[in-house]
C-alpha cells in the first residue's frame, strides 16, 4: 500500500474546515474494519484513511506545524500500513480496571506472537516489531503484520466469497473470530 505522502496532509487550519466529515467518514470506515477477539481484544484493520487520520488528529493535538515535525508523524504511522502482499492491524486489549489490566498483561506475556488471520484454511502468521517487547509482560496495544501466503493472498484476491479469521493461540488468551464477508471484501480491497 502506497505511503501517506506530505502532499496528502493537511495544514492545521485547512484541516479543521473538512475535519467533521473526514473523522466521520473513516470512522465508519474503521467501524466496518473493526473485530472483536475474545472478551477484552479489539483488533482494527489499517488502511490508508484510518492512517491518515492518526497523522491529521496527532497533528492536531499535539499542535505540529513544523516540517520535521510533520514528517516525524508521518514516518511514526505510515509503519502501520500493510507492505506488499500483507495486511495490517493495530490489536487493543481494552481491560478497563487497571489492577485486572496489568495482572492480564503479565499472564498474557508473549501475546504479540500468537496473532494469526486464516483465510480459506490458509493461516498466516502475524509479525511485530521485536523492540515493542517487554521481558514480564505483554502491551496493551499491538501493531501487527499478517504476511500472507501466496495461497491466502489468492483466495482473498480471487474469491468472492472467502472465509476468514483473526486467532490467537496464546494459552492464557485462545480466541477465534469469523471475519464478516464485508470486512474480508474490504481487505481485498486493500491488495490492489
Amino acid at each position: 500500500m502506497k505511503p501517506i505522502e506530505r502532499g496528502e496532509v493537511l495544514g492545521l487550519a485547512d484541516y479543521e474546515t473538512i475535519r467533521d466529515r473526514f473523522r466521520a467518514r473513516v470512522i465508519e470506515e474503521k467501524r466496518k474494519r473493526r473485530v472483536a477477539l475474545g472478551p477484552t481484544a479489539t483488533c482494527v484493520f489499517e488502511n490508508r484513511d484510518t492512517v491518515l487520520l492518526q497523522i491529521q488528529e496527532m497533528l492536531r493535538t499535539e499542535r505540529i506545524t513544523r516540517e520535521a515535525g510533520i514528517a516525524h508523524e508521518m514516518e511514526t504511522y505510515n509503519q502501520l500500513l500493510p507492505g506488499d502482499h500483507e495486511l495490517s492491524a493495530t490489536i487493543m486489549i481494552e481491560i478497563d480496571e487497571k489492577e485486572e489490566r496489568e495482572r492480564f498483561l503479565r499472564e498474557a506475556k508473549g501475546l504479540e506472537g500468537a496473532f494469526a488471520i486464516e483465510i480459506d484454511g490458509h493461516r498466516c502468521k502475524a509479525t511485530h516489531d521485536p523492540s515493542r517487547e517487554h521481558p514480564e509482560r505483554t502491551t496493551a496495544v499491538h501493531y501487527v503484520k499478517f504476511p500472507l501466503s501466496p495461497e491466502a493472498e489468492r483466495a482473498l484476491r480471487e474469491n468472492k466469497s472467502a472465509k476468514a479469521a483473526l486467532l490467537s493461540d496464546h494459552a492464557r488468551y485462545a480466541h477465534r473470530t469469523e471475519l464478516s464477508p464485508e470486512l474480508v471484501r474490504s481487505l481485498a480491497e486493500d491488495l490492489a
